[in-house]
């Protein structure tokens, strides 16, 4: 038997699909500006601005981007390096402290959780940070400032707390009374109950390691092992120079590729993790709503 649909239902659904078509359009619609604007002429931009259809297309941009190309291929292998072990490690550590603290037997994990939250309320700063990194660490120029920074974030430890404290304890309980001990219970049960978290806090460790250039601008000297993100930003920081070098040097119809390099340097950035995200979507709104019920 077909159960009818109520008329009031169909166009609440209606409307709400609708919306929702128009409000994925408009956040789309950045993307394709971008896009576009990096295949766009630097004349015509200047003189016209951004237009999702221009008069000309033009590879000026990706062409000064790539003058190099074994450079942007190394960044690459370096970033994609440094987000894969720094995730793999990340996740690993703040598993283990989400599981302790969420442990109602662990006596003392009241007072690690507010230590924890202190620390998002005050920093030691800038400069103690770097005297840290440097001095005693001895991590300048090296690859491991680019990961070990990053490894443990207090929001992701009070999220993945959070999430584990989902778990039913009698989970946990039949495993003790088979003999199992706890890291073999973190291990073989939490772990993959936990996969809708870990997707989560995946997604939030690799965009910031994906992401970051601060570091690589105050630790690493050597070309070799700059990042994607400070190498562009480096190549980003020369076109400005070069603009502003070659002003009333050469013909006034000659404009370098500053505006397009910006828009071709967001599409080499931003791709990969576009790409990775529908793979990851499902687990990160499910890991988001279940680890915002517990407070």
């Amino acid at each position: 038997m077909k159960i009818k649909t109520e008329k009031s239902t169909l166009v609440f659904n209606a409307a709400g699909y609708t919306f929702l078509t128009i409000l994925s359009l408009l956040c789309l619609l950045p993307f394709l500006v971008i896009i576009i604007g990096s295949l766009t002429s630097e004349n015509e931009i200047i003189a016209e601005g951004f237009k999702l259809i221009p008069d000309r297309f033009s590879f000026d941009a990706y062409r000064a981007m790539f003058t190099n190309p074994i450079q942007i291929y190394r960044a690459y292998e370096v970033t994609i390096l440094v987000t894969v072990v720094g995730t793999a490690l990340g996740l690993f550590l703040t598993s283990m402290a989400g599981y302790v603290l969420s442990r109602k037997d662990f006596k003392f994990r009241n007072g690690l959780s507010f230590y924890i939250y202190f620390t998002t309320l005050f920093s030691g700063g800038l400069i103690p940070w770097y005297i840290l990194i440097v001095n005693y660490l001895n991590l300048k120029d090296n690859y491991m400032v680019l990961v070990i920074p990053g490894l443990l974030s207090a929001w992701n430890l009070i999220l993945m707390k959070n999430f584990m404290k989902s778990i039913p304890d009698s989970i946990v309980e039949s495993a003790k009374i088979d003999g199992a001990g706890d890291f073999a219970i973190y291990l073989k049960l939490i772990l993959p109950l936990s996969t809708p978290g870990l997707a989560t806090i995946g997604l939030f460790m690799a965009l910031a390691y994906w992401n970051d250039w601060f570091t690589a601008n105050l630790f690493i000297t050597s070309e070799h092992k700059f990042p994607l993100q400070f190498l562009l930003y480096k190549i980003l920081a020369s076109a400005s120079v070069l603009k502003t070098n070659i002003a009333g040097n050469l013909s006034p119809d000659f404009k370098p590729p500053t505006e397009t390099l910006k828009m071709a340097t967001a599409v080499v950035v931003t791709g990969p993790i576009i790409l990775l995200y529908p793979f990851l979507q499902r687990y990160f709104v499910k890991g988001l709503t279940i680890g915002a019920v517990k407070g």
